[in-house]
């Protein structure tokens, strides 16, 4: 993807991504093979995912340190593309070799145009986003600290709001049909309500992006079967003490959930995976300790992401309850400084290729680190979905065998 250069953004330009093969096309019915002469595995036999939640226009300007009250400064670089996190993690998705369709709302204005160019670029179905005469579409302009390497975000929503009346029962069971995995980013909550109703009703397994407590957000995590949170989201939702008792207390709370995950950043992430065997060790065994036990285990001076497993027991959490499952810790692949360049959307990213790896079956110990490095390969570009990889990429061969 090209990057825009200019230091004024013109209101009606979006950067398009180079367009991927159509889904239906032969290259995607056989093995795909990699630059380096691989052949990929099969993809996943149903690939239709189906996304409700955010899409904006992304206004990116880096500069050489975030400026002072009062400061006039120059961008180093700056990009105007597509954003919001299911915009993301969608295109991620498509890139992977999915199917996406998104339920979401813009304007009839050429910012909306754009987005939804764009997003049709890439491969995810943008016939299911409602588009209003009037009002704006939603966009953000972001600040890329250069020295620190940190994103400043400043959201303006679209108007006028989406609502569930804006998507007809017709276009509800139509963008249902045949999906996989339908997956949610905690906007847009009233709709997205009545979109995981259905969904369940379907029998459809719902992934939840819990980015921070949020209008609705309890009625759609009731639902749920996987959930992908930020940092702070655990301990803020439970009142837990720790990240792993936090784990430990959704689990209780939300007894649909097969998995709980948390993005940590450069420090990777941990997993709560439940368990249902009943051949379980009888001896509990704390899940802070069992977390400091697995921290040990990682190997320092491997920069690739990997996955260090517990095995199946009765994992307990001080004052909150015992659970039967696995705890997994993912690390982050080591990106050298110099290569770092935006971490905006690396969440998303890593919620595409999670969404990926459950269509695809992978095995919860492939799937952290697969994420892990579909979300560092995005952090070399700016913008959330400027370095996003495509299936084909030499780096994911590993992952994906």
């Amino acid at each position: 993807m090209a990057a825009f250069t200019s230091h004024s953004f013109p209101r009606t330009t979006l950067v398009k991504s180079s367009p991927t093969p159509t889904h239906s096309s032969s290259s995607y019915r056989v093995k795909m093979s990699s630059s380096s002469g691989q052949a990929l595995p099969p993809l996943p036999e149903n690939r239709v995912v189906l996304g409700c939640g955010a899409v904006s226009v992304d206004f990116l300007a880096a500069v050489a340190s975030y400026p002072k009250p009062d400061d006039k400064i120059r961008s180093t670089s700056a990009k105007v593309q597509g954003g919001g996190n299911a915009g993301n993690a969608l295109t991620c998705a498509a890139r992977l070799g999915l199917h996406p369709r998104l339920i979401s709302k813009v304007a009839d204005d050429s910012q909306g145009k754009g987005l939804l160019d764009e997003l049709e670029a890439d491969g995810v179905d943008s016939s299911f986003i409602v588009v209003s005469k009037g009002g704006n579409s939603p966009f953000t302009y972001i600040i890329v600290d250069d020295e620190t390497k940190t994103r400043t975000c400043i959201h303006t929503p679209g108007y006028p709001p989406m609502i569930p009346d804006d998507l007809t029962n017709s276009k509800l069971l139509a963008s249902l049909d045949g999906a996989k995995l339908v997956y949610f980013d905690g906007r847009l909550h009233e709709t997205a309500l009545v979109v995981a109703q259905e969904a369940t009703r379907r029998g459809i397994p719902i992934l939840i992006d819990a980015e921070r407590k949020r209008e609705g957000l309890d009625d759609l995590l009731s639902l749920s079967s996987y959930v992908i949170c930020s940092k702070k989201f655990p301990q803020a939702w439970t009142d837990a003490s720790s990240v792993p008792s936090a784990l430990v207390s959704m689990l209780l709370k939300l007894p649909n959930i097969k998995f709980v995950i948390v993005t940590l950043g450069e420090d990777g992430c941990v997993m709560l995976e439940r368990c249902v065997s009943e051949n379980v060790q009888s001896e509990e065994v704390d899940i802070d300790d069992l977390l400091e036990i697995l921290k040990q285990k990682k190997d320092t001076n491997t920069t690739i992401p990997i996955c260090i497993s517990s095995s199946v027991a009765k994992l307990c959490a001080k004052g909150i309850g015992t659970v039967s499952g696995r705890l997994l810790l993912g690390t982050a692949e080591k990106i050298p400084p110099s290569e770092l360049v935006d971490t905006t959307g690396a969440g998303d990213a890593f919620i595409g290729a999670a969404v990926y790896a459950i269509c695809a079956n992978m095995p919860t110990e492939k799937m952290l680190p697969f994420a892990a490095q579909v979300a560092a390969i995005g952090c070399r570009a700016l913008g959330a979905r400027t370095g996003l990889p495509h299936r084909s990429n030499p780096q994911l061969m590993p992952f994906l065998q």
